[in-house]
């Protein structure tokens, strides 16, 4: 298209006027390296761990802005190396190739469409690692990604990094970070850390609390957890590669949450920043756990409207009856909570896993670890919660047996759903029958609860009371 490249590559500000857009994105380096004191010619080292869909897709996005300023800042991404690409997959990605112009000639350029010809013959076997390198992510093969510097030594990827994002699953935080830490003994300065992990564990002894992707970083690494942040929001990776309009929150200390904001900042890309780490972090794992059971639900009903809504009506009263017990200001959490969930339930791998499982195309056997997908968080957070829910020390008053019980005996959904995922008692019909259930309390008096008595538990986020 005539003048395209013209007109991406110049920005209008509030005020209207246009700016090169490698000149603000040349500014944003140079504001960002000199807050880290970086000296000339010492690049800003930038490491993404791990190359799920979200964590490629925001890799891919800072090599698409900052690519070009080699001397300023450098991008790299780690994943682990021997992940092969099976056949079917091959020749999909073949098709996707030879679909897209612009991809074939810049394989064909960098003489590398051959090897994709080859594994569509079955001649050759390509690995997840090297396919990263020509910008193909294995968990989202129908999106096309920029080139990346790709690196499968750990070592090598982080040790002298000066901002590295998480790009991993919450489950493997804490190992991956325990390894990093071995490679950082000898560093003078912390580095910066951005999590994009949502998903949290439940930690029962001495007091019940959640504990959260920074929070085991914190653990692993001894980097301070002021320069730990978390960035999430409502979006969908494939769709924020593509430039769908798109918000988030970077949430931490001050001293880098606002000028990562800036630097993350795209105009089809709008970063916000908050204070609050980890209440928006463990949010962000709790509509995990309810996208399931809506996937459940609407392959159950054949997509009925009335039975999403109402399924909407009672996740959303125990998404803020636990929110009332986890924070002290719960009013701030709806909108981005609600906003996220929203965008879960409608495209997410989460509510996409539930409605598989209810069609029987897949099976809890399967794990939860789905090629194609990568790892299903709202899982291992279904587990977390109901531990965490189930305690006695936790006890609130029952609206209509006048009498305390656990936290989660008002959350019939998270009950249900951890007897089908977890102990797998039940079968997914079992979600049907909990919405349809005569002595279901309506939905309204949940949160009657929440906001009358004094549920607010400090010690949850590990807050002092």
């Amino acid at each position: 298209m005539v003048g395209t490249t013209e007109v991406m590559n110049h920005i209008e500000d509030s005020n209207g006027a246009i700016h090169n857009s490698n000149d603000v994105f040349e500014e944003k380096v140079d504001e960002l390296r000199r807050l880290m004191g970086k000296a000339e010619g010492d690049p800003l080292r930038i490491v993404g761990v791990g190359a799920g869909a979200w964590g490629s897709v925001f890799a891919a996005m800072l090599q698409d802005s900052y690519g070009h300023l080699r001397e300023k800042v450098q991008i790299r991404i780690w994943r682990r190396a021997g992940r092969t690409v099976d056949r079917a997959t091959a020749e999909h990605l073949f098709e996707v190739i030879n679909s897209r112009e612009d991809v074939l000639r810049r394989l064909i350029r960098r003489c590398a469409y051959l090897k994709y010809v080859e594994a569509r013959l079955g001649d050759r076997t390509l690995n997840a690692d090297e396919i990263l390198k020509d910008g193909f992510c294995l968990n989202m093969i129908d999106t096309p990604l920029c080139p990346l510097k790709v690196v499968t030594n750990l070592q090598e990827a982080v040790w002298d990094a000066d901002i590295v994002v998480n790009g991993l699953p919450s489950t493997e935080t804490r190992a991956v970070f325990e390894e990093i830490s071995r490679y950082w003994k000898e560093r003078i300065t912390a580095p910066v850390i951005i999590s994009l992990a949502k998903g949290v564990e439940a930690e029962l002894e001495p007091e019940p609390r959640i504990v959260t992707p920074t929070q085991m970083i914190n653990r692993a690494t001894g980097v301070p957890i002021e320069n730990i942040l978390y960035l999430g929001g409502p979006n969908i990776a494939a769709e924020i590669y593509n430039k769908e309009y798109a918000n988030a929150r970077i949430c931490g200390a001050a001293k880098w949450r606002r000028p990562l904001a800036m630097f993350l900042r795209q105009p089809h890309f709008i970063v916000w920043d908050n204070n609050d780490l980890v209440t928006h972090e463990v949010m962000g794992g709790l509509k995990n756990v309810y996208a399931i059971g809506a996937g459940m639900v609407a392959a159950l009903t054949n997509e009925s409207a009335t039975s999403k809504s109402v399924y909407f009506a009672h996740c959303t009263s125990e998404m803020i009856f636990i929110t009332h017990l986890l924070s002290e200001e719960p009013e701030r959490l709806a909108g981005p909570l609600l906003a996220d969930t929203y965008v879960t339930l409608l495209k997410g791998r989460n509510a996409w896993y539930g409605q598989n499982l209810a069609k029987g195309e897949l099976s809890l056997e399967m794990g939860d670890s789905i090629k194609g997908k990568g790892m299903i968080q709202g899982v291992s957070a279904v587990k977390a919660f109901y531990e965490l829910l189930c305690q006695s020390s936790l006890s609130v008053l029952h609206p209509e047996e006048n009498k305390h019980v656990a936290p989660v005996e008002l959350c019939p959904i998270l009950k249900t759903l951890y007897k089908i995922l977890i102990i797998r008692e039940f079968p997914c019909q079992a979600i049907l029958q909990a919405l349809r259930d005569e002595t279901m309390n309506d939905p309204r008096d949940r949160i009657e609860i929440a906001q009358t008595h004094a549920v607010y538990r400090p010690y949850l986020l590990g807050h002092q009371p």
